[in-house]
């Protein structure tokens, strides 16, 4: 394969790399090194992995404009970039009931005063236990957010959550008792 060689090979062989093991960044950039044609290579990774091309197209267009930040040999430090602007994240389209876990979850981060930007890919990929366990672990300081609103929206989500049949139920159970107790202390106030 070399410089001009089609996206649809190019989707073929970023299944095969991916199946193999390689991460979307390495098989970006082993692509990129080889054909040059960074963008084909940004849409055949999206594909290769799932996004539906409407969106792969729409990323692509967002991040074209970062390419003239790199030159050829840079195509490592590039593919970083794309993996940490969550360029080859497939999102997981939930059913309701995880909805309404990601809506409550929305809500307690949004009580929290926020997240961090890294937790963005969780939301986008369903990985609603890991956020979940990882806000069970806040502590309130300096008047920030709305604790009565985040341990709400928190006990909430834990039920649902607990609710499933898992192979965290007991980490899910145990969180979702700190969260009741959180609760309850701060409505006893």
């Amino acid at each position: 394969m070399s410089h001009g060689e089609g996206e649809g090979a190019l989707v073929l062989e970023a299944q095969e790399m991916l199946a193999a093991g390689q991460s979307d960044e390495e098989v970006f950039a082993e692509l990129a090194v080889r054909t040059g044609n960074w963008g084909v290579c940004v849409l055949a990774v999206c594909l290769a992995l799932g996004v539906p091309r409407t969106d792969a197209e729409a990323r692509l267009r967002e991040v074209e404009p970062l390419f003239s930040d790199f030159v050829v040999g840079e195509e490592e430090d590039l593919a970083f970039v794309l993996r940490f602007g969550h360029v080859f994240i497939v999102d997981r389209v939930l059913e309701g009931h995880e909805e309404r876990i990601r809506d409550l979850l929305g809500t307690a981060a949004g009580a929290r005063g926020g997240y961090p930007g890294g937790l963005l890919a969780w939301f986008r990929t369903g990985e609603l236990t890991k956020i979940f366990l990882y806000f069970a672990k806040t502590r309130f300081r300096d008047g920030r957010g709305s604790p009565p609103d985040f341990w709400a929206a928190m006990t909430t989500a834990g039920e649902l959550l607990a609710s499933q049949d898992r192979p965290d139920h007991e980490e899910v159970a145990a969180r979702l008792e700190q969260c009741r107790t959180q609760a309850a202390a701060i409505s006893a106030k």
